[in-house]
């Protein structure tokens, strides 16, 4: 009898009502990234009361955080609020979309959304515990990131949405997850494990030992002493993290690149050997991606053999407490600002990259609050949940479809090396996977959600459901905001609906994403695509070309026969509302020869034509603007491109029609 007493009062006790420092909303979004954004303001946009919490500073994470040449893989697959974050941003740079940014501009993206949907903002907290009470969370308790001992702040809520890249919720909770590779047999993959190929590789013959040719002597920094595995084998290890790097060469607006307090030259004995092996490059993109953003600013990534990425420094990032987080964050901040430091004093780097990296600073007008340097590590992976679905290889090169799709993915499966290791007495990268040449492919509601029994009001749509392979192309800013605004809506949804997130309704999602993209009552655009065959009329010779990267949605057609001049493609808008609407046409990126420099256009308004011609080659992979029209709702209108009005060859891809009201 007095253990059922005391097993009653330790149940009444967690039913008790909140402590004084707890605050409730109806949904808590825990990480500040873009996706945390957009599932906040897709929230408060639902009519509900949210708190978005960021344990740092700073909101956007890396969309902010200097990964400005978004990596999109279609820009058919980037959809509602996430679309709608690259037309704000155009509207910075005077354009319909940019996709090439500034880390400030970003951020004054992001502001406005807080600032526009009156968004709760708590910044540096970071969770230590969660109550989960009957499959459900009620609450997560908060440390001050910048006073860990000081008090903690109790935050519950009705719905918990993870928008952290390392998935710190999902731990807390009890929710399955795992971290590192799986092994191929696990899914019936290909790509996944251990994989030793031959891209971001060293050369054969480069020697791995601190005295070369004498094992003895130890390996030099950054090189494992583990055994290599067979390929497809699967392990506990991390793809690399770097910093994606924003430097100026505009000299009034620089900060020069000095010598870092922890520098080691020790740490790049490895990129000398590099360069001694391939005197035929030198090239500042033979070792880095060294990427223009607007404003005489970059976008710099990992290249090569031995580049940006701090390769087997991140193994226990995903799993490890605040502190030793920190440490690692330090040291690759220390790796990389000790690189470019490499770069621009020691004499053992070829005179034309030294020279080209002296151009270069870091920007007075960026990071203002963390002294120029980016406060983002690029995390590109750290825990993955284990939910009621999970994506594979499989789905995204479509042998696999999901019958409860919710947003898409296009990018290449892509692995960054996980270890750098000894193979036949020569240094060699590990890891690195690129595996492309596949269309958009929809994304499982499933694979945001947990498993019922585990958690019932929790969505997931940065650390989802996936094997390491397929998270590899998921994992992009553009389609983490889509899927971020699925789960804003679906977290409103299961409120107002009063069930668990794995019953909600996937079509509802899917209509209201069609219908109200901004979640503002907006007119939605239309758009036609040429594998859209209710909405296209064809005729004549046209090729239908896969053309990875580069066409709006997966293929593009092609007319290339001088001899075929009858070739003609409509694309048909269905207009629901009259009013004005401005036109783009595509410009799939194609190199010359197999493009117009310019390409004609006959637009029909209610039975009006007008000729038109469009700047192809100026325009390549953007929106050309056509012009702007009244279409009446229910009229007949469509947009001619025709071989007979173009020199050269044709392209036909998509048609846009904006709403000007």
């Amino acid at each position: 009898m007095k253990r059922f007493y005391c097993i009653f009062f330790i149940v009444a006790a967690c039913a008790a009502p909140a402590p004084e420092n707890t605050e409730s909303y109806d949904v808590c979004v825990y990480g500040g990234t873009s996706a945390g954004v957009i599932a906040a303001y897709s929230a408060k946009k639902s009519g509900k009361s949210v708190i978005l919490i960021e344990p740092g500073n700073r909101l956007g994470g890396l969309s902010s955080g200097g990964l400005g040449k978004t990596d999109i893989g279609n820009k058919y697959a980037v959809t509602g609020l996430s679309r709608d974050f690259y037309r704000r941003l155009g509207k910075i740079y005077d354009t319909f979309e940019q996709w090439v940014f500034e880390p400030k501009a970003a951020l004054q993206v992001f502001d406005d959304y807080v600032r526009e949907a009156n968004l709760e903002v708590l910044y540096s907290r970071r969770i230590t515990a969660a109550g989960v009470e009957n499959g459900k969370i009620k609450s997560i308790t908060l440390e001050d990131a910048q006073n860990p001992a000081g008090d903690q702040l109790v935050i519950s809520a009705k719905m918990f949405i993870d928008c952290t890249y390392e998935g710190d919720l999902i731990a807390k909770s009890g929710v399955s997850y795992t971290v590192g590779r799986e092994a191929n047999e696990v899914y019936g993959e290909t790509i996944n494990g251990v994989q030793l190929r031959r891209k971001h590789q060293f050369p054969d013959g480069v020697d791995p030992y601190k005295k070369p040719g004498d094992p003895s002597s130890g390996l030099l920094w950054g090189i494992s002493d583990a055994p290599v595995r067979e390929n497809g084998t699967g392990d506990e290890l991390v793809q690399a993290y770097n910093f994606r790097i924003c430097l100026t060469n505009v000299p009034e607006n620089q900060v020069p690149i000095t010598r870092p307090e922890n520098y080691d030259s020790t740490w790049y004995e490895l990129l000398v050997r590099l360069f001694e092996a391939q005197p035929d490059k030198r090239d500042i993109n033979d070792y880095f991606i060294w990427s223009i953003m607007p404003n005489g600013k970059t976008d710099i990534n990992n290249r090569g053999g031995f580049s940006t990425d701090m390769i087997g420094e991140n193994h226990h990032y995903p799993e490890a407490d605040y502190e030793e987080r920190e440490n690692i964050i330090r040291r690759h901040e220390d790796y990389t600002k000790g690189l470019l430091y490499f770069y621009v004093s020691d004499p053992r780097v070829p005179a034309t990259l030294q020279d080209f990296v002296r151009q270069w600073g870091y920007p007075k007008d960026e990071y203002l609050e963390s002294n120029h340097w980016s406060p983002q590590l690029y995390v590109r992976e750290a825990r993955r949940m284990v939910g009621e679905y999970v994506m594979t290889e499989h789905h995204c090169v479509g042998d696999e479809v999901v019958s409860d799709p919710v947003g898409l993915a296009a990018y290449t499966m892509d692995s960054h090396n996980c270890q750098r290791i000894v193979k036949n007495g020569m240094v060699k990268n590990e890891g690195n996977v690129e595996v492309g040449g596949f269309g958009p492919y929809p994304i499982s509601y499933r694979s945001l959600v947990p498993k019922k029994a585990e958690c019932q009001n929790l969505l997931v749509p940065v650390c989802l459901s996936a094997s390491h392979i397929a998270f590899g192309s998921i994992r992009m800013e553009p389609v983490f905001m889509v899927l971020a605004q699925v789960s804003g809506m679906a977290a409103s949804m299961a409120i107002d609906k009063e069930m668990a997130v794995q019953d909600i309704d996937v079509g509802l999602i899917s209509r209201k994403m069609e219908e109200d993209p901004l979640l503002d009552g907006t007119i939605p655009e239309i758009i036609v695509d040429d594998l859209d065959s209710a909405a296209t009329e064809i005729s004549g010779q046209w090729e239908r070309r896969k053309i990875f990267g580069s066409p709006y949605n997966a293929t593009v057609l092609i007319n290339d026969n001088p001899l075929a001049k009858d070739s003609k493609i409509r694309f048909i808008p269905t207009v629901q509302k009259t009013g004005r609407y401005k036109v783009f046409y595509y410009c799939p990126r194609i190199k010359a020869g197999d493009r117009p420099d310019e390409v004609g256009l006959s637009v029909s308004v209610a039975g009006q034509v007008e000729e038109t011609k469009v700047n192809y080659k100026d325009n390549l992979g953007k929106w050309a603007e056509v012009g702007e029209y009244s279409f009446e709702a229910g009229a007949a209108h469509y947009v001619e491109i025709a071989s007979a009005n173009t020199a050269g060859p044709v392209v036909a891809d998509a048609v846009l029609f904006f709403p000007m009201f």
